[in-house]
């Protein structure tokens, strides 16, 4: 499927993000592959995936493309989703049909620039779908002038300068949507049905959820908390 057969194959649809911390029950590629799997059958049109394992178990299960990223912790940054060539290099290889990687303002690993890393990849895989995880209008405005291919509100709220601000960013959504070309992918906090609609309504091209359906601890805390919450009140 060429470029833009694939982000028009995104229009409107679900993509599922299935990912589990080291430290979570359901760590594990054969896991998260059947995740996939599940994601798919209820009409997923995409998935998104953490780690050259678990990229190649969910390729060999599903038939979706994949938004594929590699989490690495740096010293020298407060950047971990793709930072630098070796992770790209890695869900390359991993087969994944779309690269996502950090596309904030913040200093990243050997003091590399996003352009400079943006041209990097552009020379060596050139023909390997790009999508920048951002966090403000202004991040989102320099991705798409720099020519990412597509553009997702992944880290807004995730960052020290955004971290105050309420999740889903429905309204970052709309101002991206309405100022640039570059397909917008709603992510970061969408739990409800009301969320969805309103990302697409505000001008997403699609929506990218995670938590929501495929983490069942955290999704079990909210749960919890809420009924917590109503006892308390009865007391």
């Amino acid at each position: 499927m060429d470029k833009q057969k694939l982000i028009e194959s995104l229009r409107g649809g679900l993509v599922v993000s299935c990912q589990a911390l080291m430290e979570e029950p359901l760590h594990s590629s054969f896991i998260m592959s059947k995740m996939a799997l599940a994601g798919q059958r209820g009409g997923a049109i995409g998935i998104r995936a953490n780690g050259i394992e678990d990229i190649k178990a969910i390729k060999q299960e599903v038939q979706l493309p994949v938004i594929g990223i590699v989490k690495r912790e740096y010293p020298d940054s407060p950047i971990f989703i793709t930072a630098t060539m070796k992770e790209v290099s890695e869900v390359v290889e991993a087969g994944a049909e779309i690269i996502a990687m950090d596309g904030t303002n913040r200093v990243r690993p050997n003091g590399k620039s996003l352009e400079e890393l943006y041209l990097n990849i552009r020379k060596e895989y050139p023909t390997v779908l790009l999508m920048a995880d951002i966090s403000t209008v202004e991040e989102g405005i320099r991705a798409s002038e720099l020519g990412f291919d597509l553009i997702a509100t992944t880290l807004s709220g995730y960052t020290d300068d955004t971290k105050d601000i309420p999740l889903p960013n429905t309204e970052l959504v709309k101002s991206l949507s309405e100022q640039l070309d570059t397909p917008i992918m709603a992510e970061g906090g969408y739990w409800t049905l009301e969320d969805v609609e309103q990302a697409l309504t505000s001008g997403a091209h699609g929506c990218i959820i995670g938590s929501a359906i495929t983490r069942p601890m955290e999704i079990t805390k909210r749960f919890v908390a809420k009924m917590s919450k109503v006892n308390s009140s009865m007391e």
